[in-house]
């Protein structure tokens, strides 16, 4: 062994590409739908396949069914603390009229491995264990103990952490892991989904890579109304109040943009101004100058749909209505409502703050009317763009694709980096994947006929592995 840590290349033989698509679809047909979770299953298998390389894995079950994988390689401690590979055993549900291939048989198809959590994210999984696989075998290949000894030229350790729940907000994982065993996920700097995926607009591939995300406030909004006879409408109908309190949370705030937002807008612009795409690059000019109204109006311009939306989701505080319930019989006026919303809040925007919003736009009169219930709050997250971690995460992608544009980005989502949060790991989204222009992995995520491409995987994988290679060697 030389001084580095001698894995085999960056690039991926066809033999460790097919190991991969075969751990990728084998994890797909464990059935880890959240809820129930049943995440155990996917703990056991991978605690199975870890084993088998030498490692000793832990897995945890603190809720019946609710199972978590951690394992560890060891650097020789020179390097500073670990590099933590984060990611997450469940998945969403998936109902199978809507796709070509049943969501839950992993096919191989069309280039393509089909089915629930290929993106969401299995995908990440999957790179994530063939990353200790490689590192176990390196060490085994030097005559020594994966599960004790140091790998040769590796400074820092490196820990896998598979958790569940995290669709569900991480309770039975990863928070239970921050508040039991916080040394078990003490790190530098941790790895986790949501960023590294090349998105191609205006003729320039960007990889976002996730640095911020947007917290969470869910709201049951409990209308009061009056009951009465179908026979003689009242404007006191518990109904027709949620309806019209609905028609008001519909309409978006004001747009504010933070630190990585406009860091992302002010670096695309010189790239999409080289590329011709001159209404988008009139749009983050006008962004970088911060004119809310503007950015507003040169959003819903935008030619692709799923972007604009994303574009407002992550410029706004949002409000999505999610449950409405109202009613017993046909002819009896609700005299009693139900609306239950998801607030996702950006950077600075705390649980007052977002409730005295709600209040803005509901509107006094109607605000009488209702009571309000907390039911859930997650705080938004960032990691630093100044670390040792971040720039060296632009840099890999840029020696893998000449072409390719990094930029930091604020998910509208919530991971499991919230928790690490809360023990100081800073946790960056970079699940590297090289998709084409027609993969629309926005809204393949929780939606129907998800899939990841098999050269998507080729390059996503030699990627994950020189990022932890060169932080951690």
């Amino acid at each position: 062994m030389a001084d580095e840590v001698e894995t085999g290349e960056s690039t991926l033989s066809e033999l460790e590409l097919s190991e991969l698509v075969e751990l990728l679809r084998s994890l797909i047909r464990i059935k880890t739908v959240n809820p129930p979770g049943d995440e155990i299953l996917a703990a056991r298998y991978l605690e199975q396949v870890l084993a088998d390389e030498g490692l000793r894995p832990t897995v945890v079950e603190p809720f019946p069914g609710r199972g978590s994988i951690l394992a560890r390689v060891h650097g020789d401690g020179t390097g500073g603390d670990p590099l933590l590979l984060l990611s997450h055993l469940d998945v969403v549900p998936a109902e199978p009229a809507g796709w070509t291939h049943d969501p839950f048989a992993g096919d191989l198809a069309d280039g393509y491995v089909w089915g629930r959590g290929a993106i969401d994210m299995k995908s990440m999984v999957a790179m994530e264990v063939q990353v200790m696989r490689r590192l176990a075998r390196a060490t085994r290949a030097a005559g020594r103990d994966p599960a004790s000894d140091p790998i040769p030229g590796l400074r820092r350790d490196v820990i896998f952490c598979s958790s569940a729940d995290e669709e569900a907000g991480g309770w039975h994982g990863a928070d239970w892991l921050v508040n039991e065993h916080p040394d078990w996920l003490k790190a530098a700097g941790a790895l986790n989904e949501a960023g590294g995926i090349a998105m191609s607009y205006g003729g320039v591939r960007f990889y976002p890579i996730q640095v911020a995300e947007k917290g969470f406030v869910v709201y049951k909004l409990h209308v009061k109304g009056r009951w009465g006879h179908g026979s003689v409408p009242t404007p006191d109908n518990a109904a027709v109040l949620a309806a019209q309190i609905v028609a008001r949370l519909a309409k978006p705030g004001q747009a504010r943009l933070t630190e990585a937002m406009s860091v992302s807008l002010a670096r695309a612009v010189p790239h999409l101004v080289a590329h011709g795409s001159g209404a988008t690059s009139a749009l983050l000019r006008l962004a970088a100058r911060f004119r809310p109204g503007a950015i507003d109006a040169g959003v819903r311009r935008l030619h692709d749909p799923v972007m604009a939306r994303t574009i407002s989701a992550v410029i706004h505080d949002t409000v999505s209505v999610g449950i409405i319930r109202a009613g017993v019989k046909y002819n009896v006026i609700p005299g009693t409502a139900y609306i239950e919303i998801d607030c996702r809040t950006l950077p600075g925007t705390d649980e007052p703050a977002m409730r005295a919003e709600l209040r803005r736009r509901i509107g006094e009169e109607l605000w009488a009317r209702l009571e309000i219930e907390c039911e859930q709050v997650g705080p938004s997250v960032s990691a630093p763009l100044d670390g040792p971690l971040y720039p060296l995460l632009e840099q890999v992608l840029r020696d893998h694709d000449a072409a390719a544009v990094p930029l930091p980005f604020l998910a509208p989502f919530a991971t499991d980096a919230k928790h690490l949060a809360r023990i100081g790991v800073p946790t960056y989204g970079f699940s590297p994947l090289k998709t084409g222009r027609d993969d629309g992995l926005l809204a393949l995520m929780h939606g129907d006929d998800e899939r990841v491409g098999v050269e998507a995987l080729r390059f996503g994988l030699p990627v994950l592995w020189d990022a932890v290679r060169r932080f951690c060697a």
